[in-house]
């Protein structure tokens, strides 16, 4: 499975240490899985993080680099027909999970919870957690 992760998933994951967030994950870039990043969601989480949380920079460094993942390269001109959703600033997330080849988009945000796009499951991580991650924990 091809698991794209948001940039609040990202972001939570390293500020506020839940156990869903790290085993989204773990299970995200295991066991078949293949995790994928968008570079926009780098860029915006190092925004984001510049802006709220300065001092927790190098640690961003860190979890990517400790992180196995795929790029995936969010282009500067888009097809906007695709889907429709309330803030224009997260169509770049979504789109990079299309042209990324995505089955599953995690996210915290809300207004992505209402958007339907063909071929992507649209979760939470408590979801995802809890849709797919049962047997891996057991082992």
């Amino acid at each position: 499975m091809r698991v794209m992760l948001d940039t609040n998933v990202l972001l939570s994951a390293l500020i506020f240490h839940s156990a869903t967030l790290t085993r989204t994950i773990e299970f995200a870039s295991s066991r078949g899985n293949r995790l994928l990043l968008s570079t926009y969601v780098m860029d915006e989480a190092r925004e984001v993080g510049y802006r709220k949380w300065p001092t927790r920079i190098p640690a961003l460094d860190d979890l990517v680099q400790e992180l196995d993942f795929e790029t995936i390269n969010t282009p500067i001109t888009m097809d906007t027909t695709l889907f429709e959703i309330r803030d224009p600033m997260d169509y770049p997330v979504l789109y990079s999970a299309i042209i990324g080849s995505a089955d599953i988009f995690v996210t915290g945000e809300k207004d992505f919870l209402d958007v339907h796009v063909q071929h992507i499951r649209i979760l939470t991580p408590s979801e995802y957690v809890e849709l797919y991650t049962s047997n891996f924990y057991e082992t």
